[in-house]
């Protein structure tokens, strides 16, 4: 479907039926307090994207908004897009917001689990919202190896806005970031310590072999894909996982060995210490097939700033 844009073409729309419940402004307000994001939306419960593409990687810029029961995105550039890139386009959109997951067996899982109901109940429609592509992922990964959180994410956003390219949205200017070939080669940047550059050229030189395909990951069993992405320098296995989960989108893993869900999971179930991964084991054990979900929600009722959670009520 296409709707009439400006002198240099249309801009073509596509709507996203979600399956279970979904909320975009329940994922935008996530992403306002989400660090590595650096998200500012705005009042009219809108998501403005702008990402390199997978496969091709030529940037794309996409506004959503929520109607009902629907999604609907309109590619506001490139202008007059082809059909191919319109599709992937349309994939990569629905992977990022998890739309791509038929989640209407999650309702369920709150209600076999309590606390997975409460937490249901305090987000409603939540799902969550992915780095725009297992590139972008792998790429925090090694920008935020061993600095805070915020300062990682700093750089990020300046390599975007002196890497990336600007997309308009109206009078509002959003930087992607950078696609792998801009980045395949970068010598240095500003806050990037020791082999980080060099950690950097190794993952955009693997985005542009297809090794950080999302169906390609997605495809493979956890395991060989964990194993698979350990193989860059500098990912170990807390970053594999973050790229596979939340670049990948895969709905149905955990994380057992990350310190911070071990705390969620034992302030949620009321564990007199952080939770083993035994322990997460168990309990997550419930969660089927939705455990990635569950594990956001549990980490966002944790660390969301207060502030922030009084938007949600």
């Amino acid at each position: 479907m296409s709707v009439a844009g400006d002198v240099m073409g249309v801009m073509e729309t596509f709507t996203l039926v979600p399956r279970g419940p979904f909320s975009l402004a329940a994922g935008i307000s996530f992403l306002e307090g989400f660090t590595p994001a650096a998200y500012s939306g705005n009042q009219d419960a809108v998501l403005d994207l702008a990402f390199p593409v997978e496969g091709s990687w030529q940037t794309a810029g996409v506004r959503v908004r929520q109607d009902g029961d629907l999604v609907t995105a309109v590619i506001v550039s490139p202008p007059s897009p082809a059909a191919d890139l319109v599709a992937a386009v349309r994939r990569q959109v629905e992977r990022i917001l998890s739309l791509d997951v038929d989640g209407s067996g999650f309702p369920a899982v709150g209600d076999r689990d309590p606390v997975v109901g409460r937490l249901q109940r305090r987000f409603p429609g939540l799902r969550p919202i992915g780095f725009w592509s297992p590139y972008e992922a792998a790429a925090w990964t090694i920008i935020g190896h061993r600095i805070r959180i915020r300062q990682a994410a700093g750089i990020k956003a300046q390599m975007a806005r002196q890497l990336g390219e600007p997309v308009a949205f109206g009078d509002r200017v959003v930087h992607a970031f950078p696609a792998p070939a801009r980045l395949a080669s970068l010598e240095s940047f500003p806050g990037l310590a020791g082999r980080k550059p060099e950690w950097l050229r190794s993952v955009a030189h693997a985005a542009l072999d297809g090794e950080l395909d999302t169906a390609r990951l997605r495809g493979l069993p956890r395991e060989i894909a964990l194993k698979e992405l350990k193989k860059l320098p500098g990912v170990g296995d807390f970053s594999s996982g973050l790229i596979l989960l939340r670049g990948a989108g895969d709905p149905d893993a955990v994380a057992y060995n990350e310190p911070r869900l071990a705390r969620a999971v034992a302030d949620a179930y009321g564990l007199p210490g952080p939770a083993a991964p035994e322990q997460i084991a168990e309990i997550s054990e419930k969660w089927r097939p939705y455990r990635t979900w569950v594990t956001l929600l549990l980490r966002i009722q944790q660390e969301i700033p207060e502030a922030a959670a009084l938007r949600w009520g």
